[in-house]
Parts: C-alpha cells; structure tokens; sequence
C-alpha cells in the first residue's frame, strides 16, 4: 500500500509539514516493501486551487493514504472521491508517522480539519 506524507525535505528525519497543499515535498512509502520516493510538491507556489491539485498528484500517483498536519475541505474532498483517506493532526517526523501508522496507532479521519485557504502564507 502506497502512504503520502507532507515533508518539509525530501527525507524521512525531515518533519511533517503541517500544509497539506503547499508542502514542499510528499513523501510517499510503500508499506509492501519499505522503500520510498520523495515528490517534490510542484503545486507549492500555485495561486489557487493547490489542495485540489495535490490530492489529484495524489490518485494519479496510486496513494491510499495521506497523512498530513492539516487539510482543507477542498482537497479532502477531492482525496474522498479518488478513495483516498486522510490521517491529519499529525506531528513530528516522517518516519515516526510511518513507525506510527505501521503499529496501527494513527485513524483516519472523516473531515477536513482547516478551512479552505489556510495554507497560504
């Protein structure tokens, strides 16, 4: 199964960036094999619509899940339609919410948790 996870590097001792839209990169592992590739986020200058586009990176990429700090109604959405679940609310390093994820101790949620346009800076 394919796990993104918004990074502030391309490495798994980076911190999890609490955007989902405008992180700068999606680190997305993949729990059959334990390896995993760092995405550089081409959506983190965009002036509108970079939640919607990054879920749409997300189905287009095969993600089942996406663990994130934070994610607004519009790419939460966007990630429930392509049958994508959201895992938001998390802190600390990639690698220990993948550590996390693979005891079973992080659920996905059935919401948003920001309002649309919160990322932006």
């Amino acid at each position: 199964m394919k796990i993104a996870i918004t990074s502030s590097g391309p490495e798994l001792k980076n911190e999890i960036d609490p955007r989902f839209g405008r992180c700068p990169y999606f680190i997305i592992y993949d729990t059959d094999n334990d390896n995993f590739d760092a995405i550089e986020n081409s959506n983190i200058r965009g002036m509108g619509g970079v939640g919607i586009q990054s879920a749409q990176m997300m189905a287009d990429k095969g993600v089942q899940i996406v663990i994130s700090g934070n994610c607004g109604p519009n790419a939460y959405r966007t990630m429930n339609a392509a049958g994508i679940q959201l895992i938001s609310g998390v802190t600390g390093t990639v690698d220990s919410a993948i550590q996390e994820y693979k005891k079973g101790n992080l659920k996905p949620t059935n919401q948003s948790n920001v309002e649309p346009h919160s990322g932006l800076k």
